[in-house]
């Protein structure tokens, strides 16, 4: 017969009878309430405070939780489905058992505002001053709603038929449905946004001048396919994964054969590869450089691909295209990560070629203003306030140096909004400085219960193969208040009375709900039990004052 081991205490009980430095009759420390930094917070490229709306959603308080949320992102429904969550992977609970899953929580309050037809009233009255949008993505469309919050009057001008940027264009409905994204971008424009389709910015100074624009924010994205030279010899179908993805977003349906090589290993390629096998192809290949572990592409995506029938030949590079064949290099890794021809090849067959190997940005109407610099990969210059070096203009998303999501463009233009309004007022916007990060290392999970993160339900794999039908469903009521339960709240108080009821003095007052505490130092003896059993480092020491 075997016996269980027995679980390793998280954290050591706290110890009344003797502490490091005692009490005695002086006292040498003192406690101070205190909030920190949760890493779900600080890993998130629009900023959002995750761990105040968690806390929100924990309590019933929905709409309560969807408002501070939309303090910092206009589009929760979208970026439940499409954000890459980088919270999660920042998240302290996964050291324990699975990390929070904050994007479906996200998805459910977006999900319920858009069902409650929930609305945001802006928060200054009207300041008289207008601002230009150059770019309906995600990036602009986050930049005129904080402007439009801040009183500001903005008119968005696009140059495709419809808004939304590449998150109508370029990522397939199975991930993110039409109707949600559409519903929050309607919400942008009850603001009083003005959203001009059709409409392509040639000349930016003289635009800005004939409907008397005080700045403009420019936030175009990377529609330009990258090019690349390949041998071709009577080549068959070759297209680039944008224009393909866009066809197949405005509902056209490219002619691809039967077999369908996809080029590259990024999240378009997948993205590529599984909307060909919906318009019937029968094989997708998708063929890349190098090996799974240095793909760009996020592992979950690839995982997605290939359960639903997409091949990946990895270390293969192509060298030369055919009417229905293409031959490819075998690579190798070196010991650099970097791949390295081998000399041996093979043939693939396929009807068509897609090529996703990366998107450029169009800033050639930026070219001639004065003072405007770019890098060599054709992005532009911005200075800490994301304005360029033409004053009033700024710039972000796409077309500044960053990593390009859509949460880091949509973090770009709440950004630019303040340093805006800030430039408009005669002002310059300053950040507020970042609170101390509150790592695992700084919890006391005296409470800890194990309590697994609540799966997604997914449409069965033979489902997929037809239409556009979303893929990832959302949590219900009860699964997402579970999943919001899961939050330690690190390093900001949640009220659990554990400090309250450890002090031996009585030197701790409740304010009541939502006010927390506060000290009495006339009855502290500076013993610290309060802080060994805080759970979630609300709680530091400080030496006594002279």
């Amino acid at each position: 017969m075997t016996s269980t081991p027995k679980r390793a205490d998280m954290t050591r009980p706290a110890d009344l009878l003797k502490h490091d430095h005692g009490t005695g009759p002086f006292r040498t420390q003192r406690p101070v309430y205190l909030d920190l930094l949760p890493p779900c917070n600080h890993a998130c490229p629009a900023g959002e405070n995750i761990q105040a709306w968690l806390a929100q959603v924990q309590a019933g308080r929905y709409h309560q939780a969807w408002q501070t949320l939309m303090r910092d992102n206009p589009m929760p429904a979208v970026h439940g489905r499409v954000c890459y969550h980088p919270c999660e992977s920042g998240c302290n609970r996964a050291v324990v058992d699975t990390s929070v899953s904050i994007h479906a929580v996200e998805r459910f309050l977006g999900d319920m505002a858009l069902k409650e037809s929930w609305k945001i009233e802006p928060d200054a009255p009207p300041s008289g001053r207008r601002v230009l949008v150059v770019g309906a993505g995600p990036s602009g469309l986050s930049a005129a709603y904080h402007l439009a919050r801040l009183g500001h009057q903005v008119e968005i001008r696009e140059a495709g038929p419809v808004a939304g940027g590449m998150m109508h264009f370029g990522i397939p409905a199975y991930r993110l449905p039409r109707a949600e994204l559409m519903a929050e971008i309607h919400r942008i424009e009850s603001l009083g946004v003005k959203i001009v389709l059709n409409h392509k910015v040639e000349n930016l100074l003289a635009e800005m001048r004939s409907g008397g624009f005080d700045a403009a924010f420019t936030a175009v994205g990377a529609h330009l396919s990258k090019r690349v030279e390949i041998p071709a010899r009577d080549a068959g179908k070759i297209l680039d994964a944008v224009s393909f993805l866009r066809e197949a977003n405005l509902g056209a349906t490219p002619l691809l054969g039967r077999r369908v090589a996809v080029y590259g290993g990024g999240n378009t390629a997948m993205d590529a590869a599984r909307t060909a096998k919906r318009l019937g192809a029968e094989e997708a290949l998708i063929i890349y450089r190098r090996d799974r572990a240095h793909m760009p592409a996020h592992s979950f995506e690839a995982d997605e691909a290939i359960s639903e029938g997409v091949k990946i030949n990895w270390l293969r590079t192509i060298k030369e295209i055919t009417e229905d064949r293409i031959t490819v290099e075998i690579m190798k890794i070196n010991a650099e990560g970097y791949p390295e021809s081998t000399g041996e090849f093979e043939t693939l067959e396929a009807d068509a070629l897609i090529l996703a190997l990366g998107q450029d940005t169009d800033t050639g109407f930026l070219k001639e203003i004065p003072g405007i610099a770019f890098k060599k990969d054709g992005t532009v210059v911005v200075d800490q306030n994301m304005m360029t070096g033409h004053a009033g203009i700024f710039a972000g998303g796409d077309m500044v140096p960053s990593e390009r999501t859509v949460t880091v463009a949509v973090g770009h233009g709440k950004k630019a909004a303040r340093c805006i309004d800030a430039y408009l007022r005669d002002a310059v916007y300053v950040k507020a400085p970042k609170r101390e990060l509150a790592g695992f290392d700084k919890l006391h999970l005296w409470y800890f219960t194990e309590a697994e993160q609540r799966q997604q339900d997914e449409l069965a794999l033979e489902k997929r193969r037809y239409g556009f039908k979303e893929v990832v469903a959302g949590l219900d009521e009860g699964e997402a208040v579970f999943e919001a339960k899961r939050c330690f709240s690190c390093g900001n108080c949640f009220e659990c009375d554990g400090c309250y009821g450890a002090c031996p003095e009585q030197a701790i007052l409740k304010l009541g709900p939502g006010k927390r505490y506060r000290y009495d130092y006339e009855r502290c003896t500076g013993c610290m039990a309060c802080f060994e059993q805080c759970p979630c480092h609300a709680i530091e020491t400080e030496a006594e004052p002279a």
